[in-house]
């Protein structure tokens, strides 16, 4: 099979690229990355010059480079997304392009070339926030910041090619990621650096924010999962059903690193933070996946490998 992934030097879209390299051998892989703040060739590194890979620097709303790339493949799996909300609440532009105009260019080019899957890589954040019970996937988007709005709206607009154009899509809505070749500024790899330093660890609020948590290379294995396992058509949520405050990572951070719980500081919360999110994630599981490891190892992991 033939993948064109595109936000492929990001952070979950590298590990995408590495994952599939390193265990399916009769895959090969185009990258499409338009090299932001996001993304590097040095996520990449290592497999840049592999025989099944092609690095393609270009945007997701190009047309020309877009309808070049799609109609060479067999799938397309949109990594591509503006993904920090912090951002997206000083400023939306950018988002809408990339995140809804950007996935409008590569769904109009699956339509032209009659590609077999369409994958978009989404977020349990397009639900909102809930403080009980667990989304399912047929439960009404209520994205509440700017980021997850544009996300949501490209989920809308991938579900509508395929109703519309008979578009054979999917797609995938996964809880908070972490792991290698994350941007400093999430919240994990932040508080692992200031961990390390011993510098203080700034956590919103009264850090009672919940998320799950979920190890990238877990995702990345649930992605190609819904990818060659999944029914056309389908949304499927993926999430370990961990649930841990912001204070609770912080602390377990702090274990890990052997730093002090009075590290942690407290700041003025986010605009319209979001207090929990939860997802039922069954029918990931019912083809097969299951998440590896526990919250703490991964930690422990990312902190050793800083």
């Amino acid at each position: 099979m033939r993948l064109l992934v595109t936000g492929g030097a990001g952070f979950i879209g590298s590990n995408f690229v590495h994952y599939v390299l390193d265990t399916h051998p009769d895959d090969e892989v185009v990258t499409l990355d338009k090299l932001t703040y996001a993304g590097s060739r040095e996520n990449l590194a290592g497999v840049l010059d592999h025989p099944r890979h092609r690095f393609v620097e270009g945007d997701i709303c190009d047309p020309t480079i877009v309808s070049d790339l799609v109609a060479g493949v067999d799938a397309v799996l949109n990594f591509a997304a503006e993904s920090h909300v912090d951002r997206s609440i000083e400023s939306a532009k950018a988002f809408v392009r990339t995140n809804v105009e950007g996935t409008q260019t590569l769904l109009e080019a699956a339509v032209e070339a009659d590609i077999d899957r369409f994958l978009q890589v989404s977020t349990d954040e397009v639900y909102g926030h809930t403080l009980e019970g667990n989304f399912s996937e047929t439960d009404s988007l209520n994205p509440r910041n700017p980021y997850a709005a544009t996300k949501a709206s490209a989920d809308l607009l991938v579900r509508s090619y395929g109703t519309t154009y008979g578009l054979p899509v999917i797609v995938t809505r996964s809880c908070n990621n972490f792991g290698p070749r994350q941007h400093h500024e999430k919240l994990v790899p932040k508080l692992v650096r200031r961990a390390l330093a011993g510098e203080e660890l700034p956590i919103y609020g009264t850090g009672a924010n919940v998320r799950e948590w979920i190890d990238v290379t877990d995702n990345c294995r649930a992605i190609y999962t819904a990818l060659t396992e999944g029914e056309l058509g389908e949304i499927y949520n993926i999430g370990t059903g961990d649930e841990r405050t912001n204070l609770e990572v912080a602390r377990l951070v702090l274990d890990a690193a052997g730093g002090s719980e009075d590290q942690i500081t407290f700041v003025e919360d986010r605009a319209g933070h979001d207090l929990r999110y939860a997802v039922d994630a069954s029918k990931i599981r019912d083809l097969g996946w299951a998440p590896e490891g526990t919250l703490e190892e991964w930690l422990t992991r990312a902190v050793a490998q800083r």
